[in-house]
């Protein structure tokens, strides 16, 4: 079976051998003195007599053959090389990331491994002639386009297990300053829904608002929209997938639109447009969470069959997808070529599906909107980060790879007693702050010995807790801080915005008097639902009201 170098996919198309220039080819070889005969009167021939014509035949004969072989591999090479260029011209590339952040990539694992993850966005645009024919108004047209899915796809830095995490369209946020990277255009930080950020500053505007969320480095992430989607599944060859009644999500009284899907009871393979009208459906399974958990039973019908056809080792399909895949994806520019693509793609391949995790974040509804939007669930959204963030698996199964010893400090610690420490009251993020949360922190340390602790009152919204020190010399005093309190060391930094050792008390630290831990034995988080990647038999629940 041919390799994905063979046709194009390596960017080191042109290697020895090829008949190009500073190579060595048959032609070559033929034209050295070392290959020509030896010329001399042995053997009584004459100059130019039969032998030696003979051989100028012969050599006649070789030199035809060789360059006719160079021409052909010189030709494929360039065809590949033509049509990989070809491939690379179809990707439509993007800033990674809108606005600043302190958010860092994940510490190496004992090998030296780190984790991936990739923010996976559906728009809802309806502004090309093929969208618009999917689904929506003509009014909607040139409208800002929703980011109406969103998942961080974190593969873990071993590469053998992965995960899932969506997060509702309807969830209300903070999102960070984002500037458009194609109009310079400037959005100042806001609170809305989650969903609005992609007209914000683009996908990267989207990311930084989930790392800003979460605390997860996200490497890249990927766009499509209606018309890629139908015609990635196509390519794909479709999935199947169970519904447990009838379905038709058609228009009801006062419920108007629905995206069309018409199912009988039972296990069915979909594709393209069908696909599509799959992974919109919403008011049938009863909500946007029913939404999600149909969404992760197609991916992972996706993977398993992509596993099953070999189709991560199939040049043939490999070279299918990518045509389909480079003209349906924008993706971020880091990330923005054929090979870096294949590379990404190939992250899966060894994952085994009884290692692959889908789930949506754990959410409680929203106090000023009860009925229609929601926040992520304090404790258990905050636990699941956490686990993103260690690269602890989040199907409560055992690790698969070592973490890597905490490095020391760069700085010995000083006496807890000699520390000067800041506490701020950070807690206020998707609701009040916890009333004199910072106080009764410091009031801890000052216990522990830490009696420089004071009670900063700037005001501060963080979902993450963090100790900050501003130089090398206070390394291992912010360190001491976070010992003292159980705090993780990956939550200590260095950080110019302060002047002293600071300790922000974030939202995932409401109460108690040590920071919580989190608890991979417990399982994935509660208040979700998580679809395991072998599961062939996940089968979707269908609203009443749209049984048929």
């Amino acid at each position: 079976m041919a390799e994905p170098g063979d046709l194009g996919w390596d960017e080191g198309l042109y290697g020895e051998g090829t008949g190009v220039p500073g190579s060595r080819t048959a032609l070559d070889d033929e034209r050295s003195p070392q290959a020509a005969p030896a010329e001399g009167s042995g053997g009584g021939h004459r100059r130019g007599g039969p032998r030696r014509r003979a051989k100028r035949g012969k050599r006649r004969i070789l030199r035809g053959v060789a360059i006719t072989v160079a021409v052909v591999v010189l030709g494929t090479a360039g065809a590949g090389y033509l049509y990989y260029e070809h491939l690379n011209s179809n990707i439509r590339k993007g800033e990674r990331s809108s606005a600043d952040s302190d958010v860092r990539k994940s510490a190496p694992n004992a090998a030296g491994q780190t984790p991936l993850n990739v923010l996976l966005i559906g728009s809802d645009s309806r502004n090309t002639a093929a969208n618009l024919k999917l689904g929506g108004s003509r009014k909607s047209v040139g409208a800002k386009p929703l980011a109406d899915v969103q998942m961080l796809l974190h593969v873990s830095a071993d590469r053998k297990n992965a995960s899932v995490v969506s997060i509702p369209r309807d969830t209300k946020v903070d999102i960070p300053k984002c500037t458009d990277p194609k109009t310079g255009d400037e959005f100042p930080a806001t609170r809305d829904l989650i969903n609005a950020t992609l007209g914000r500053g683009g996908p990267g505007c989207t990311l930084a608002t989930w790392q800003e969320l979460t605390g997860v480095y996200i490497d890249h992430w990927m766009m499509v929209d209606f018309a890629g989607v139908v015609a990635m599944a196509d390519a794909i060859g479709g999935a199947e997938v169970c519904v447990k009644h009838g379905v038709y999500d058609g228009p009801k009284p006062n419920v108007p639109g629905g995206s069309g899907l018409r199912l009988e009871a039972g296990t069915w393979p979909i594709k393209g447009e069908q696909a599509l009208q799959w992974l919109r459906t919403r008011h049938a399974f009863e909500s946007d969470f029913g939404r999600s958990k149909a969404q992760h039973m197609y991916m992972n019908s996706v993977i398993r069959n992509l596993k099953d056809q070999n189709a991560f080792t199939d040049t043939g399909r490999l070279m299918d997808l990518a045509e389909t895949a480079t003209k349906s994806l924008q993706v971020s520019e880091e990330i923005g070529t054929v090979k870096k693509l294949f590379d990404l793609g190939m992250t899966l391949k060894d994952v085994p599906t009884s290692r692959i995790a889908m789930l949506t974040m754990p959410r409680i509804p929203d106090p000023d909107n009860p009925k229609a939007h929601v926040l992520p669930a304090p404790g258990e959204a905050d636990r699941l980060w956490q686990m993103l963030r260690e690269d602890t698996p989040v199907d409560g199964k055992a690790p698969t790879s070592k973490p890597k010893p905490s490095a020391a400090p760069k700085d010995p610690a000083a006496d807890p007693a000699e520390i000067g420490i800041m506490v701020r009251n950070g807690t206020g993020v998707n609701q009040d702050p916890t009333p004199r949360r910072a106080a009764a922190v410091a009031e801890v340390l000052t216990g522990q010995g830490f009696t420089g602790a004071r009670t900063d009152t700037t005001p501060e919204a963080e979902s993450r807790t963090q100790v900050l020190f501003p130089s090398v010399d206070l390394d291992g005093d912010a360190h001491a801080v976070a010992t003292a309190l159980g705090i993780p060391a990956s939550a200590v930094r260095k950080s110019s915005e302060v002047s002293g050792v600071t300790l922000i008390v974030g939202a995932d630290w409401r109460t108690g008097d040590t920071f919580p831990k989190p608890e991979p034995a417990g399982g994935p988080p509660k208040n979700t639902e998580t679809v395991m990647g072998d599961d062939k038999g996940a089968c979707m629940d269908i609203y009443a009201p749209y049984r048929i």
